[in-house]
């Protein structure tokens, strides 16, 4: 099976799983634009608009990828975007919420991803995980401040 067809075969099973998760839940106001932010700077990403997307991150930022050794700061964050943009670029990518909760200026937020990620080469690589992001609300902007999450096992 070519590596294209793999990777949009898991891309529509994701979204079939994930699509009876959302019917089932009804977000208040509050969860909808948490959501919508959570969109937002994971399709800056996508895009490549690095600095819009880090412009999500608090100063104050600590999270945690699955694949790091220790938790990373707002500077390192900065660090590895820079490295990770020059090695290629996201060609899709979905966001799916698991959970939402929000009280007054404070969020978490569980989610699903998936994305297919293309090298320098032309190279296409599937990847899907699950992620926790804590946001803040700060000057009326949900900012991150910390994450937790990555790529799971298959």
């Amino acid at each position: 099976m070519s590596q294209v067809f793999k990777a949009i075969f898991i891309l529509i099973a994701l979204f079939l799983l994930c699509a009876a998760n959302l019917n089932a839940q009804q977000w208040t106001p509050e969860q909808k634009e948490v959501w919508k932010t959570v969109e937002t700077y994971n399709d800056l990403a996508a895009k490549g608009n690095m600095d819009e997307f880090l412009s999500y991150f608090d100063d104050s930022y600590f999270g945690w990828d699955n694949e790091s050794e220790f938790p990373s700061t707002k500077s390192d964050i900065v660090k590895w975007v820079n490295y990770w943009m020059k090695k290629g670029k996201v060609m899709v990518f979905t966001v799916t919420p698991a959970r939402i909760w929000v009280n007054g200026n404070f969020a978490y937020v569980h989610y699903y991803y998936s994305q297919v990620y293309e090298d320098k080469d032309g190279k296409p690589f599937t990847e899907s995980g699950r992620w926790t992001d804590i946001l803040m609300k700060k000057n009326g902007k949900w900012v991150m401040v910390g994450d937790h999450g990555g790529k799971t096992s298959k």
